[in-house]
């Protein structure tokens, strides 16, 4: 990548799509921004840029006055497609780390107070959408053990770099308090790369992630993963086949989620497992035996209501369960952009065929 690549302009010109650029009003200085953009840009990739659009607006669009207009001429007769409101609570998921808060202090009395480990090289945070989102419900994430606080629940996410992030854990000290926490009664769970952190010992033995070969794990769980060079990437339903703890009252119901991950992990012989993947019998995660630590490669689980409500309440949650649907917040978003987008122009744009 050169030093004056702009992201997905590579993408654009291989799959010869026209691009809308997006400025963020809140952020302040968009119209620069827009400008600037396009100004700094190679004369192939501007040509490219077919529109601009102003999001996240406080306010009347009115307030703006000619602005749209003369950043039109100014910046090479590229058309303001439209100026978006502002969403609050949009409920989509997020696309990188940046938007996640820093570690917080511990939750107030009111909150069922849950703390996620942001790990360096954190991945699918959005895992954990669903249980911010309901009421009396308190989600942080934390990056230091003194921001650990006394939490109900830990939660290991997965991550990019999983042997780099357990390093990181254990410099930090939140690997050792992590653990005293666990042996003190706390929940902890762990998704994909925090399951296998979970576990005795990482491998990686072709050396498919980074420098490390191998590592200790946390010791929670009575399993070991080895890295391969192979990926496993697909949406998945499964069966709860474990019935420690609160998954007794799940035992045998089925829930959705989704697989991206590298590695395989072997629990000791006669651990039971936590789920029974659907069409092949794969057999996928491990629980204590009070079910209150667990693990699992399945990315998506706690949008599950049942499994997500009968979790809360074996932490001691009494709070109203909420139906939480993904498609339901992309739904809103859509028709609040098509609300403020000049559409046909957007169409006019998607069905050109000039962006040799």
């Amino acid at each position: 990548m050169s030093q004056d690549d702009i992201a997905n302009m590579k993408v654009a010109h291989y799959a010869r799509s026209p691009v809308i650029l997006v400025g963020d009003i809140e952020r302040g200085g968009v119209f620069a921004s827009l400008l600037g953009t396009l100004m700094l840009l190679k004369p192939r990739d501007r040509k490219l840029v077919r529109g601009m659009v102003i999001n996240k607006l406080y306010g009347e669009a009115s307030l703006l006055g000619d602005g749209p207009r003369i950043l039109e001429k100014k910046a090479f007769n590229t058309p303001v497609l439209g100026v978006i409101p502002y969403l609050r609570d949009i409920g989509v998921a997020a696309e990188d780390g940046s938007s996640l808060q820093e570690a917080g202090e511990d939750a107030d009395g009111a909150a069922l107070d849950i703390a996620v480990i942001k790990l360096p090289s954190i991945a699918n945070f959005d895992d954990f959408d669903a249980l911010a989102a309901e009421p009396g419900v308190r989600v942080r994430f934390v990056d230091h053990p003194n921001g650990l606080g006394r939490p109900a629940a830990i939660l290991l996410p997965g991550s990019k770099t999983t042997l780099a992030d357990l390093a990181w854990l254990r410099e930090r000290g939140l690997a050792e308090r992590i653990g005293e926490m666990a042996r003190a009664g706390a929940g902890v769970v762990g998704i994909c790369g925090g399951y296998q952190m979970m576990g005795r010992r990482i491998s990686d033995p072709q050396g498919v992630e980074t420098g490390i070969r191998e590592a200790d794990g946390l010791g929670l769980l009575p399993v070991e993963t080895v890295f391969a060079a192979d990926k496993r990437t697909e949406q998945v339903r499964a069966r709860v086949a474990a019935g420690a703890g609160f998954f007794e009252t799940l035992r045998g119901s089925e829930v959705k989620g989704y697989e991206i991950h590298m590695g395989r992990s072997d629990a000791d012989d006669g651990q039971p497992a936590l789920f029974e993947i659907a069409g092949d019998g794969r057999r996928d995660g491990l629980v204590s035996a009070d079910g209150r630590v667990w693990g699992t490669y399945l990315h998506g689980l706690f949008d599950n209501d049942d499994l997500r409500h009968a979790w809360l309440r074996s932490l001691g949650w009494h709070g109203q369960p909420k139906h939480f649907e993904r498609r339901a917040a992309y739904r809103r978003l859509g028709e609040h952009v098509r609300e403020y987008i000049n559409m046909q122009a957007l169409k006019d744009i998607i069905q050109g065929d000039d962006y040799a």
